[in-house]
């Protein structure tokens, strides 16, 4: 598990949720394919209801190889980015990825306008996005609400 602050602050807020909803809370934090196979193995003992993904370098790396574990053993999974439903996961919420790289486009021209970095301030996104994969809800026997697909962004079929 990389040790970013944002990253432990999302574990943090994910785990305090958690506990206030009596769910339990296993952080894998996978850094390599050898810890990767450990949490596949620890899972399968666990054998959990369903899981929340985070979009880290290394998950969004092995993300196929992820979804792959996810779908073989008939485990629900909601990820933070889309790229993990297009490549077959159940549904996202997260950041729009384009979204952001549109933000960032700005921050350049800033930057090549004079700009000093250290001077701009911070944003947090703003634009967010729910992706589902029907495909990989009726392979996971699961019926989605007409009320969810209809709030959602992006529905691959």
């Amino acid at each position: 598990m990389p040790q970013i602050r944002g990253w432990l602050l999302r574990v943090r807020e994910t785990r305090a949720a958690a506990e206030r909803s009596k769910i339990e809370f296993f952080d894998a934090g996978a850094r390599n394919l050898d810890e990767l196979t450990t949490m596949f193995d620890e899972l399968l003992k666990r054998k959990p209801l369903a899981l929340v993904v985070t979009a880290e370098p290394f998950t969004m790396e092995h993300r196929s190889r992820i979804v792959d574990f996810m779908v073989r053993n008939a485990i629900p999974a909601m990820f933070e980015e889309s790229r993990f439903v297009e490549a077959g996961g159940l549904m996202s919420y997260g950041p729009s990825v384009p979204d952001l790289f549109r933000r960032s486009a700005i921050y350049v021209d800033k930057i090549l306008r004079g700009a000093n970095p250290a001077n701009l301030p911070v944003e947090q996104p703003t634009k967010f996005e729910l992706v589902i994969n029907r495909r990989a809800a009726k392979t996971l026997g699961i019926t989605i609400p007409d009320s969810i697909l209809l709030s959602a962004d992006k529905i691959f079929e």
